[in-house]
């Protein structure tokens, strides 16, 4: 009698247990935001979280150089929020060792509507972007193989994954759901533009602003179409090619000479603190990029139709149009404490 009342007990305990290791951890859900009038995200959040544990396991992802085979290079080493999430000191990325790419890094915003990634398209899926610099040899020159290794061989990383997806045992797909977590909320709308848009109290254009955006529809908005400021598309917007970097864009995925020299129309928005401009960074300054629309544009097989036609505007105008490009300055995500370098 006494060894069944044992086994009563212990037969309660290990049910007790068993039923509470499938209790998710507390959580704190936190929402995505889709400004009023924005079109839906092609990113769907089914798959992810969308916790504050999450976002913030991304966010220190983001930050950690872990990542890098070496761990020097972290994902912010060329994705800098006070930049928009781009970096600003070189023409052409670099990684591991100091090693230079073949392009100038995109900015890291509005992530949720884009529907391809990369300057050529080459990555479809949002949530293994994070993949192509990890691997890439002068970038980041890890596998992620290896990057689940060291995430597993470190306590607070254990931790921090348990309380995300309730599991100790870190896998490259929750590494890589958390990556995302937190980049699908680097986010920009309220910048001056948009509080005009949404015809708030006291925000005004001038006469500069008003002219410029009036040019802006005129000229530009096909390509950077409005509210996120691209179309998403891939064109030959004439830059000549450069035969030292021998980089023939699109074509390079699609393996199509219809794509030849064609590249991922990027967004304008933060377009102030975004320098240098194009794929390959050869534009320091706005005035460089409209001067090379209105007389540089570079003929070639694969020109985009939008620019056949000729684009003339005065000096004065082009003072007016980058008077309206500075009003898509959002200060509030440039330096929104939620995206800087996690502290504690």
């Amino acid at each position: 009698m006494r060894n069944e009342k044992l086994f009563t007990v212990l037969f309660s305990v290990i049910m007790l247990l068993f039923v509470f290791s499938f209790i998710p951890n507390k959580t704190t859900k936190i929402k995505f935001i889709i400004p009023e009038g924005w079109p839906k995200p092609v990113y769907s959040m089914s798959k992810i979280p969308l916790t504050e544990e999450g976002f913030q396991l991304g966010r220190r992802l983001f930050y950690d150089p872990i990542l890098s085979r070496d761990s020097t290079i972290s994902c912010s080493s060329c994705h800098l929020q006070a930049t928009g999430f781009t970096h600003v000191d070189h023409t052409l990325s670099h990684g591991i060792g100091g090693q230079f790419g073949t392009r100038n890094s995109l900015a890291l915003m509005n992530l949720a509507w884009n529907k391809s990634f990369m300057w050529d398209g080459g990555v479809n899926h949002l949530e293994v972007q994070a993949i192509s610099p990890i691997t890439n040899k002068v970038e980041m020159d890890e596998s992620l193989e290896h990057v689940v290794l060291k995430l597993n061989a470190s306590e607070k990383y254990k931790r921090l994954f348990n309380s995300t997806f309730g599991d100790t045992i870190i896998t490259g797909q929750n590494f890589l759901l958390a990556i995302t977590e937190f980049i699908i909320q680097l986010n920009s709308y309220n910048s001056r533009y948009d509080r005009y848009m949404r015809k708030e109290q006291g925000a005004t254009f001038n006469e500069q602003e008003l002219n410029g955006l009036k040019l802006f529809r005129a000229n530009c908005n096909t390509c950077h179409t409005e509210p996120l400021f691209t179309n998403h598309s891939f064109e030959n917007n004439g830059l000549a090619a450069d035969y030292l970097l021998k980089d023939v864009g699109r074509m390079r995925i699609t393996q199509k000479a219809v794509d030849s020299l064609k590249f991922k129309v990027s967004t304008l928005r933060n377009i102030q603190f975004t320098p240098p401009y194009m794929h390959d960074g050869r534009f320091k300054k706005l005035s460089d990029v409209i001067n090379h629309y209105t007389d540089g544009i570079h003929q070639s097989k694969t020109l985009s139709k939008k620019l056949m036609k000729p684009i003339v505007l005065s000096a004065n105008d082009k003072i007016d149009l980058v008077a309206f490009l500075l009003t898509l300055t959002d200060k509030e995500f440039l330096f929104d404490p939620r995206f800087t370098f996690p502290r504690e």
